[in-house]
């Protein structure tokens, strides 16, 4: 399946860091999500019921990241692909976790992984 379905700069205030200092404060981390999603169907019957409902997606990353409050983005990112992966069904996806201003000559650093299958 080549059909994805895209959230892109999803911005996520959270606790993250490995320093004492990171752990009293809230930073923001950017989430972009490629998902593998059969999107003829809701094409077809143009119904939202059909389609991957990126609202609800949205939401349920920022809770999953902002409840963990992880040392590391490479947590973030697991944790997020799970989540993604057992509730929503879907089978392959590519995200990409960015922390802007954690190295200061850098705009941001971030990780990407892809779990499943295309």
């Amino acid at each position: 399946m080549a059909d994805v379905v895209l959230v892109e700069g999803l911005a996520v205030e959270t606790v993250i860091g490995v320093y004492d200092w990171e752990r009293e404060i809230t930073q923001r981390l950017l989430v972009d999500l490629e998902m593998a999603w059969d999107n003829r169907v809701p094409a077809a019957s143009d119904d939202v019921a059909d389609a991957l409902d990126y609202a609800a997606v949205s939401e349920r990353v920022s809770q999953c990241i902002q409840a963990l409050q992880p040392q590391l983005i490479e947590t973030a990112a697991e944790a997020v692909a799970t989540m993604l992966q057992q509730d929503f069904g879907v089978s392959w996806l590519r995200i990409t976790v960015n922390k802007p201003g954690a190295v200061p000559a850098a705009t941001s650093v971030g990780v990407r992984i892809e779990r499943g299958q295309r």
